[in-house]
């Protein structure tokens, strides 16, 4: 193997590695905002419109991370 092709097989796994380190981070962070939307106490009228704007934002980061434009 030349140095070249061990420097880019390195690079690239480097690269995969954050990248799932980053994907999963995102996911953990959908699941807390998830988390949060069904512990909301919906009280008032104040709360449900601030729940629904949530659950919009949730939507389309969902949206955005499974690649689908809106």
């Amino acid at each position: 193997m030349t140095p070249d092709l061990v420097l880019s097989l390195s690079g690239l796994t480097g690269l995969a590695m954050v990248a799932l380190a980053a994907l999963r981070g995102w996911d953990g962070w959908l699941a807390l905002k998830r988390m949060e939307l069904e512990r909301a106490d919906t009280g008032d009228a104040g709360s449900l419109i601030e729940l629904a704007d949530m659950r919009e934002r949730l939507r389309k980061l969902e949206a955005i991370a499974s690649g689908v434009d809106l």
